[in-house]
């Protein structure tokens, strides 16, 4: 374990403490980019924590990055339909849209234009060293990184600051995004005085869900389980996961990968842990391990189905959602970019 991971973990940890005695002062800011549906690692990577945060009396702002759909593909493909894929998702699994402001990365002019200023204080090489943006590359395909790809973490850090975000639910594999824009609000604050605060990540208990696969979860690779599909779905998708030939079912992270990731998806819906699933499955084997797995997913994931199913029978509400949250991102933004000019000397009338 890293110096840098268990610093984010105690973190972390503060604000899950503060979550209990301090929620009023946690201002969360996460995000998706509409390039397909929702999975798993999505609802446990994140989702459950945006949840938990606005359960807490946090203030919550979710960004649905339309802009972000560019970064690593020629053909964006049908946004519009992804963003409210996307939107319909979030409050299904419990996002209150009189209480988180959802918005899309188009809309808000002000906070793209927040990318100017920051990008002077990072370099060329500080940006190519990250390596999430190596892990999108690669996982697209790309042989040569265009500039906005390049420069995606600069974007999600103009995403958390403009709304003055302090914390960011996310997995293990996204923390170098939130440290680059703790870089970013510390060097603009030490070049043009005190305007952002460093945010903090709040790391799922899940860092990382493989695929069905057993490679890392991606929409691109077809390996997840999406929000959306039904029951029978599920139970396909999850008939053809990737286990290994050893009968007994046994908690090893390290030997057994594939197992123990469908072991760690059963614990996440059941509120167990992995370690006493492996034991009462036992020499049950592969096939009752994707049994247990089927009934606990769909059990999890029964009661989001249902209320999907309802705002999709209402469009025009969710029309008014996103409305409301660009209205208000749009009036933060402007006073967030009105600040941060006149911290740089650049207001003129």
């Amino acid at each position: 374990m890293s110096d840098t991971f268990r610093a984010a973990q105690a973190r972390s940890d503060a604000i899950t403490a503060k979550m209990a005695e301090d929620p009023a002062s946690l201002r969360m800011l996460t995000g998706d980019r509409p390039t397909g549906n929702l999975h798993l690692g999505h609802y446990f990577g994140s989702i459950r924590n945006r949840v938990a945060l606005q359960s807490s009396g946090a203030e919550i702002w979710q960004l649905i990055a339309d802009y972000q759909v560019i970064t690593d593909r020629e053909v964006a493909g049908d946004i519009a339909g992804s963003v409210r894929s996307l939107l319909v998702d979030n409050i299904a699994a419990g996002l209150d849209p009189e209480r988180a402001t959802i918005f899309t990365h188009s809309s808000v002019p002000a906070l793209n234009q927040l990318m100017l200023p920051f990008l002077s204080l990072v370099s060329v090489a500080e940006l190519q060293r990250n390596p999430t943006v190596k892990d999108e590359a690669k996982t697209a395909g790309i042989t040569s990184i265009g500039g906005l790809l390049l420069t995606y973490p600069v974007h999600q850090a103009a995403d958390i600051l403009f709304c003055k975000a302090n914390v960011v639910p996310v997995g293990r594999d996204q923390l170098p995004h939130i440290e680059q824009t703790r870089v970013v609000a510390r060097r603009f604050n030490e070049r043009y005085g005190a305007v952002f605060p460093e945010p903090d990540a709040l790391l799922s208990e899940a860092p990382l869900i493989l695929g069905t696969d057993g490679t890392k979860m991606s929409k691109s690779k077809g390996n997840v389980i999406e929000l959306r599909m039904t029951a029978d779905e599920t139970a396909k998708k999850i008939k053809g996961a990737k286990t290994d030939s050893e009968r007994v079912i046994t908690w090893d992270p390290d030997g057994r990968p594939e197992v123990a990731n469908l072991l760690l998806l059963i614990s996440l819906c059941e509120g167990t842990s992995p370690e006493q699933v492996a034991e009462e499955i036992g020499d049950g084997g592969g096939g009752l391990l994707k049994k247990r797995l089927t009934e606990a997913v769909n059990t999890e994931l029964e009661p989001l189905r249902a209320r999907r199913t309802e705002l999709l029978g209402d469009p025009g509400a969710l029309d008014d959602v996103l409305r409301r949250g660009n209205e208000r991102a749009n009036g933060v933004a402007d006073a967030t970019l009105d600040e941060v000019r006149s911290a740089m000397g650049m207001t003129y009338l």
